[in-house]
C-alpha cells in the first residue's frame, strides 16, 4: 500500500470576511442587522426582533422609536420564506399597541397585510389575520381593510383547520361588522353557514367570537332571513340547551332578539317550539343575566304589532310575572320594561290583569332603587291605558296611595310616570271620584312646584284631569295651586304653556276660581299669549273665553261683545272698550279714582247687602237633636229682624249671640207651654230644653270667640267699597216680571221690553234730530251729584245707544229672554236676538235681529239688512 498523502486545504480568498460569530444585547444592533443583505442575519434578527415585541408593550414603543417597523416592512414579501415568516409574526405582534397602530396606519401595511391572506405558509396566515384583527379596532382602518378587499380573504380563513386562524380571522371580521356598512358584507360573501358551524367549535373563545359576529349582522333584515333559510334559529336554540355553554347563553339571546324582531322569524320560532322552550329554559334559568337578556328579548320582539299577538298567545306574561319576585334589581327592571312594550297590545293588558300582574309592580314601587320605582311605576302607567279593571286592581291594592307618595319623589322620571298613571285613572267618573277623595288634589299641588319641566307638564294635565267638582276647585284654590298655574302660563316652553292653559280651562268652572285665577293675573298673561300667533294655541283661547266667561264687565270691555249664554246680573259693570294690552280695574280701584271727564262706569246692582253675621251662623255646628228648633229659632229671627217698609235689617244691630238666645227663649216658652202634654213628656222636653239651652250657650260663645278673632277683618269689609243699590232698577225688575214675562209669545215680549227701556232711557229720538239729543250733559251732572265715576243704569234718565242696550240686555236676562250685547263705536250698541219668522207654517228656523231701542222702539231688524248696518254705525 501507498503512502497516504495529506490533501491540501484550500484557504480562503483575500477579498472575504471570516465567519463571524455576533451576540448582541443592543436593540439598535438587531435592527442595524434588518438592513443586511444576508438571509441568515436578517432570519436572526426578525426572530429576535418578534420575541422582543412579544414580552411587553414597552418593546414595541421601543422598536417604533428606533425605526424598526419601517425595516420590518420591507421584510414582509421577503423571497426567503424564514424572513418573510419571521418579519410578519413580528409586525402582527407589534400592532397590538395603540401607538403603533396609529404609526401603522398612515402606511401602506395594511394593504400588504391582505396580499399575504391565503399564502401556503399558515404561520404567515395566522399573524396576517392577527395583524389585521388589530387593525380593525379603528373605524378607520376598518374601511382601509373593506376597500382592499379584505372580508373576502377572512371570511374563508374562518374554515381553516387551524384553530389560530380560525380565531385571528374571525377577530377581524367581528371587528369589521361592528360598523353597519360592512355587515351585509358577510352575507354577500356566504359566511353565515361558516359562522353557524363556528358554533360547534371545541374553544369558547372561537364560539364566543362566532356569537358576537352573528349579533351585529343580524341587525340586517336580510341577514336574519338568510340566517332562518340555514335553520340558524334551531341551532341557536339547541345551543341553549348545553349547560357547558352556559356562559355564552347571554350571547346567544343577543343573537335570538335580533332575530325574534321579524314577524316569520317568530311565527317560525313558535311552530318549531323554540318559543316554548325559551320560556322553559327562562323560567328555569338561575342566572339572573340570562333571564335579563330573555326578558329583553321579548320586548325588542313585543314591539312589532303581530309579534306581541304571537307573545300573548304564547303565555309570555306568566313568565315575565313571574321574574318580578326575583331579587336582582336589574332583572326586576327588564321585566318592567318588557310589560311595558306587551302591555300596548290590549289582550295582554288583559292577561296581566288576570294573571296578578299587578300586585307585583306594586310592590316594586317601595323599593329602595330609584330605577326600580321609575321602571315600575312606567309599567303601571302603560298597563292602565284604557283599562278600568287594571285601574280598580291597582285601587284595591292600595296603589293609588304609593303613586300619591310618589309625587314628592327626588328622580323626575318616577314623578312624571306616577302622574300619567294617575291621569290614566282620571278618565273614569267613579274611579276619579275615589281618587279625588285621597287627597290627590292636594297632593298635585307640589309637583307644581317642581324645577322640571316633564314634572311640571303632567302636573297640570293631571290637575285638569282632576279638578272636576267644586269640592276639588275649593282644595285646588286652598292649596294655592293656581299661583303656580298662573306662573306656569308664563313659561318660555310651549307644552308647559298649553297645559297650563289647559289646566285653568278646566278650574276656572266657577266664579270664586275664575276670580281667583284673575286677580292672579291670569287674564293679562292670557291676552299676551292669544295676541302672539306663535304662543297661542287653543287651549290658551278656550281658557281667556272660560275666564272671561266667568268675569262678565271684563270680557265686555275687552271684546266688546256679551252672548245669549253670559247672564248679566248684579255686580256687573261697563267701563268702556279697552285696548287687547290694557288692564282691567276691579270696580274697587274705579271707585277710588277722582271725577273725571272720561266715560262713566254705569254698574248693575240691585241687590240688598247681607248681614254680616250671616256667614257666621252658617259656620256654627247644628246638634241633630235640636234641628227642628233650630229651624223654627231662623224663621222668627227672619220674621223679627227684617223690616220690609225701611229695606234694612234691624237685626244687624243686634250681636249674634242677642239674637240666637232671644230667639231660643221665645221658642222654649212656646213648646214648655203646651198644657196638653202629657208629665212624662213634659220631662222628656225639659231635659232637651235644658240640652239645648247648654248647646246654644256654647255656641254663641264659640261665635263671640270668632268674632273677636276676625274682627280686623270685618274691619276691612265694611270699608271695602260696595255699590249703591239700584233702587229703581228694582223696580224696573218687579214691572218685567209683573207686566212683559206672562206675555204669550217671545216676540211680544221683546216688542214691550224694548218700548219699556226706551220710555225709561229719554224715549224715543227720530233719526234726523239724533244729534239733538243730548245727554251728555245728565251724566256729567250726576257725577257730581254722586261724587263719582260710577252710576247705577237705574238712575240714569237720558241715555243713549249703549246705556239703553245694557239695560234691554240686564232686563232681558232677568225674564230668560235670550240675547247678546255688543259694543261699537262712537257709543253705539246694540242687542240681537234669535226669533222665529212670522209666517204661519214657516218651517224656517229663527232669524238674528237686532232691536230697535232708539228710532222706532220694539221694531225687529235683520242683522244683514242695511238697516241693520245703519244701526251699528252712524
Amino acid at each position: 500500500m501507498g503512502k497516504k498523502v495529506k490533501k491540501e486545504v484550500t484557504p480562503p480568498p483575500k477579498n472575504v470576511f471570516d465567519p463571524l460569530t455576533i451576540e448582541s444585547r443592543k436593540t439598535g444592533t438587531v435592527i442595524l442587522m434588518l438592513k443586511s443583505d444576508e438571509e441568515e442575519v436578517l432570519q436572526k434578527a426578525c426572530e429576535a426582533v418578534y420575541r422582543f415585541a412579544d414580552k411587553c408593550d414597552e418593546n414595541k414603543l421601543l422598536l417604533l422609536e428606533m425605526g424598526a417597523l419601517e425595516a420590518i416592512a420591507n421584510l414582509i414579501n421577503h423571497e426567503d420564506k424564514i424572513v418573510k415568516r419571521y418579519a410578519v409574526m413580528a409586525y402582527g405582534v407589534t400592532a397590538g399597541n395603540a401607538d403603533v397602530r396609529q404609526q401603522l396606519r398612515k402606511t401602506n401595511s395594511i394593504e400588504a397585510a391582505v396580499q399575504l391572506l391565503g399564502d401556503e405558509d399558515d404561520v404567515c396566515n395566522e399573524f396576517a389575520s392577527l395583524f389585521l384583527a388589530h387593525m380593525s379596532n379603528e373605524y378607520n382602518s376598518k374601511l382601509t381593510i373593506y376597500k382592499h378587499g379584505g372580508m373576502e380573504p377572512l371570511i374563508n380563513l374562518m374554515e381553516s383547520p387551524d384553530p389560530d386562524i380560525q380565531k385571528n380571522s374571525l377577530q377581524a371580521v367581528c371587528n369589521l361588522v361592528q360598523d353597519f356598512q360592512i355587515r351585509g358584507s358577510v352575507r354577500e360573501l356566504g359566511g353565515i353557514p361558516t359562522l353557524l358551524d363556528l358554533l360547534k367549535s371545541e374553544y369558547a373563545i372561537i364560539q364566543e367570537l362566532s356569537l358576537n359576529t352573528l349579533t351585529a349582522i343580524t341587525q340586517d333584515g336580510e341577514t336574519r332571513t338568510v340566517l332562518r333559510e340555514n335553520e340558524g334559529l334551531a341551532q341557536l336554540v339547541d345551543f341553549l340547551n348545553h349547560k357547558e355553554y352556559e356562559d355564552l347563553h347571554v350571547n346567544v339571546l343577543n343573537v335570538l332578539a335580533n332575530c325574534l324582531e321579524d314577524h316569520e322569524s317568530l311565527d317560525e320560532f313558535r311552530n318549531s317550539g323554540g318559543m316554548e322552550k325559551l320560556l322553559a329554559f327562562t323560567t328555569e334559568s338561575a342566572t339572573p343575566e340570562v333571564q335579563i337578556h330573555a326578558a329583553n328579548a321579548m320586548a325588542r320582539a313585543a314591539k312589532n304589532v303581530e309579534n306581541a299577538k304571537i307573545l300573548h298567545e304564547q303565555e309570555v306574561e306568566k313568565t315575565l310575572i313571574a321574574m318580578c319576585t326575583s331579587d336582582n334589581e336589574r332583572l326586576k327592571i327588564a321585566v318592567c320594561q318588557a310589560i311595558c312594550i306587551l302591555s300596548e297590545n290590549l289582550a295582554a293588558r288583559d292577561a296581566f290583569g288576570k294573571l296578578e300582574g299587578i300586585p307585583p309592580l306594586i310592590q316594586l314601587m317601595q323599593s329602595e332603587s330609584g330605577d326600580v320605582k321609575e321602571a315600575a311605576t312606567l309599567a303601571l302607567a302603560n298597563l292602565t291605558v284604557n283599562h278600568k279593571n287594571n285601574c280598580l286592581e291597582i285601587i284595591a291594592q292600595n296603589g293609588v296611595e304609593q303613586l300619591i307618595a310618589l309625587l314628592t319623589f327626588q328622580k323626575e322620571a318616577v314623578v312624571v310616570n306616577a302622574i300619567t298613571c294617575l291621569i290614566n285613572m282620571s278618565h273614569d267618573e267613579q274611579l276619579r271620584t275615589d281618587i279625588q277623595k285621597r287627597g290627590i288634589i292636594s297632593a298635585l299641588a307640589e309637583p307644581l312646584k317642581s324645577d322640571s319641566v316633564r314634572i311640571l307638564r303632567e302636573a297640570c294635565t293631571a290637575i285638569a284631569c282632576y279638578v272636576t267638582g267644586s269640592e276639588s276647585r275649593a282644595e285646588l284654590r286652598k292649596n294655592e295651586a293656581l299661583e303656580y298655574l298662573v306662573q306656569h302660563l308664563r313659561s318660555t316652553d310651549a307644552q308647559l304653556q298649553r297645559n297650563a292653559s289647559f289646566a285653568i280651562l278646566c278650574s276656572c268652572v266657577d266664579t270664586p276660581t275664575a276670580a281667583a285665577v284673575s286677580n292672579l293675573g291670569a287674564l293679562e298673561v292670557l291676552q299676551d299669549i292669544n295676541a302672539s300667533e306663535k304662543r297661542r294655541n287653543n287651549y290658551s283661547t278656550a281658557a281667556l273665553d272660560k275666564l272671561l266667561d266667568s268675569n262678565l264687565p271684563a270680557k265686555y270691555s275687552l271684546t266688546g261683545k256679551l252672548s245669549s249664554q253670559n247672564v248679566v246680573t248684579d255686580g256687573f259693570y261697563d267701563a268702556g272698550l279697552i285696548r287687547p294690552d290694557g288692564k282691567i280695574l276691579p270696580l274697587e280701584e274705579l271707585a277710588k279714582e277722582p271725577v273725571n271727564q272720561r266715560r262713566p262706569i254705569i254698574v248693575v246692582n240691585s241687590k240688598i247687602p247681607e248681614p254680616v253675621c250671616s256667614s257666621d251662623e252658617e259656620d256654627l255646628e247644628i246638634d241633630p237633636l235640636d234641628q227642628y228648633e233650630s229651624n223654627t229659632d231662623a224663621r222668627l229671627i227672619d220674621s223679627a229682624g227684617y223690616d220690609a217698609s225701611d229695606q234694612s235689617y234691624k237685626r244687624s244691630q243686634m250681636s249674634p249671640s242677642q239674637s240666637i238666645k232671644s230667639a231660643n227663649g221665645e221658642n222654649a216658652d212656646k213648646r214648655l207651654g203646651n198644657k196638653g202634654a202629657s208629665n212624662k213628656r213634659m220631662k222628656k222636653k225639659d231635659k232637651e230644653a235644658a240640652a239645648k239651652e247648654e248647646a246654644e250657650r256654647l255656641r254663641a260663645e264659640k261665635l263671640e270667640e270668632k268674632m273677636e278673632l276676625e274682627s280686623n277683618k270685618e274691619i276691612d269689609e265694611e270699608q271695602a267699597y260696595r255699590p249703591p243699590v239700584d233702587t229703581a232698577l228694582q223696580g224696573y225688575f218687579s214691572d218685567v216680571k209683573n207686566f212683559i214675562a206672562p206675555m204669550a209669545t217671545m216676540r211680544e215680549q221683546i216688542v214691550a221690553l224694548a218700548q219699556y227701556v226706551v220710555d225709561k232711557m229719554g224715549g224715543e229720538v227720530e233719526r234726523a234730530k239724533l244729534m239733538d239729543f243730548s245727554w251728555e250733559l245728565p251724566i256729567a251732572e250726576m257725577k257730581f251729584e254722586l261724587g263719582s265715576n260710577i252710576i247705577p243704569i237705574g238712575r240714569i234718565r237720558k241715555g243713549t245707544f249703549y246705556h239703553r242696550a245694557l239695560l234691554f240686555k240686564v232686563l232681558a236676562d232677568s225674564i230668560v229672554i235670550p240675547c247678546s250685547l255688543e259694543l261699537g263705536q262712537y257709543n253705539r250698541a246694540w242687542n240681537e236676538v234669535m226669533v222665529s219668522s212670522e209666517e204661519k207654517g214657516s218651517n224656517y228656523p229663527p232669524f238674528k235681529y237686532i232691536v230697535d231701542l232708539m228710532h222706532d222702539p220694539g221694531r225687529l231688524i235683520k242683522s244683514d239688512s242695511p238697516d241693520a248696518v245703519r244701526y251699528r254705525s252712524l
